[in-house]
């Protein structure tokens, strides 16, 4: 029996399939609800997350652990025993018997050294940057050969016993993190709280609920808030010495929003330190012209730009399949917002789970982005596909894609299983 689930995070794994969340073995293949996804403990060989939310954080976040993941159905999940042994592909999706064979191993990536870029096959530079939470991450980078630490999301950055934190502890906590990722540079996305990720030294606050209420830049002129992020750049300005280090404004939703709040940095940042923004909406992406002429860093976050485009809160899995990683209309903005930035475009960082999907990297480097941020593991096996990609197949490719009437013609240029999509609720009906 072979089962088509949809591809989150590439790899092979082998193993028997365990429910035992609370204490995931090296060797096992996990079956997990998307509801005890925060709670999972260990780290197994795979797993098969049900009924999840691909673009969702704590999906993100279960990214970093960087094993073969797969999203399943509850029907498909009741199709599985525990203590079956399964070969599951986290690149295709397929979950099958296994037949004995050892798993395969990820294959060598020629060239990637720390700091440098990967090279496509007819010789295409390609940034491939990492995404991070703290120290650990870091290192992780430099192992992997990661060109940078693209974002560093600090909000996850908290001081014991979830008191507010101070200039200290990020001179601390920021300063281990450059120092691990050494000599890499450093990009740190300045304090990004949302409805979903409320810190725990963080009290109600008004407006702060829903999809689209007060989150990022929103919440910098509010305390607490407020005397946090001064406390973050007043770490940064001293690490700033010693450390090659920028930042990125969380949640920008105009270039007025980013002017106010760039001279309000100004103040408390040496001139040596680059600032940018996080364009997450259509508004900002569409922006992208007045980003060129003012900004230092431009990075797309991916995640929240399609919960906005499609309408779709990207945390609840009943509406995930509207959020279509194939759905041409997306690509078509990419290609718009690549058009707008224009001769900068290259210097345009891409960032959230976009990338990872089965053949959408080639469809990027095929529209033109050439700087992507990711989670570290994930860097080795997707340089293989920067690496195996000859950028004029990929612009016909990505042309081809975009011309395509819906994302089921698109999954067929692609050659994906139709299955590889989340159910969209009225297909129930």
């Amino acid at each position: 029996m072979t089962i088509q689930a949809m591809p989150f995070v590439p790899g092979v794994a082998e193993g028997e399939l365990s429910k035992e969340f609370h204490r995931a073995g090296a060797g096992e293949l996990l079956l997990i609800d998307y509801a005890d996804v925060e709670r999972l403990e260990g780290r197994p060989a795979g797993l098969l997350v049900v009924g999840g939310a691909p673009l969702s954080h704590p999906m993100s976040q279960l990214q970093g652990l960087g094993v073969p993941t797969v999203i399943i159905g509850r029907r498909q999940a009741e199709e599985l025993r525990t203590g079956d042994r399964l070969r599951l592909d986290g690149g295709d999706g397929r979950i099958e018997p296994a037949n004995g064979a050892r798993a395969r191993e990820d294959g060598g990536v020629l060239g990637l050294r720390p700091g440098e870029p990967v090279l496509t096959s007819d010789g295409d530079a390609v940034e491939l940057r990492a995404s991070i939470t703290g120290e650990q991450g870091a290192r992780e980078a430099l192992d992997v050969g990661a060109a940078g630490v693209g974002m560093v999301r600090t909000e996850y950055l908290t001081p014991p016993h979830g008191h507010q934190p101070d200039s200290a502890f990020y001179i601390d906590s920021i300063g281990a993190i450059c120092r691990a990722a050494a000599p890499l540079p450093v990009t740190l996305r300045l304090l990004d709280i949302s409805v979903d990720k409320r810190p725990p030294w963080l009290g109600e606050m008004a407006g702060m609920a829903g999809l689209l209420g007060m989150q990022g830049s929103r919440l910098f002129g509010v305390e607490p808030v407020r005397s946090v992020v001064r406390a973050q750049a007043t770490a940064i300005a001293e690490l700033a010495r010693d450390h090659d280090i920028r930042v990125l404004i969380p949640y920008v939703a105009s270039p007025e929003e980013f002017r106010h709040w760039h001279h309000q940095l100004s103040a408390w940042l040496p001139a040596s330190v680059p600032v940018g923004i996080m364009a997450e909406t259509p508004a900002a992406a569409l922006a992208m012209p007045e980003w060129r002429r003012r900004a230092e860093l431009v990075s797309i976050g991916c995640n929240d730009l399609m919960q906005c485009l499609f309408g779709a809160d990207r945390d609840i899995p009943e509406v995930a399949g509207y959020l279509d990683p194939y759905s041409p209309p997306l690509l078509r903005f990419l290609r718009t917002i690549a058009d707008l930035a224009g001769p900068d475009q290259q210097a345009v960082q891409l960032c959230g789970l976009l990338q990872q999907l089965p053949g959408v990297l080639p469809l990027l480097l095929g529209l033109g982005y050439r700087r992507f941020s990711m989670a570290p593991r994930l860097i080795p096996t997707l340089a293989r596909v920067v690496q195996a990609t000859d950028t004029a197949q990929a612009r016909q490719q990505a042309a081809a894609v975009c011309a395509a009437e819906n994302s089921e013609a698109v999954r067929d240029l692609l050659g994906l299983d139709a299955e590889t999509r989340p159910p969209l609720p009225w297909t129930s009906i």
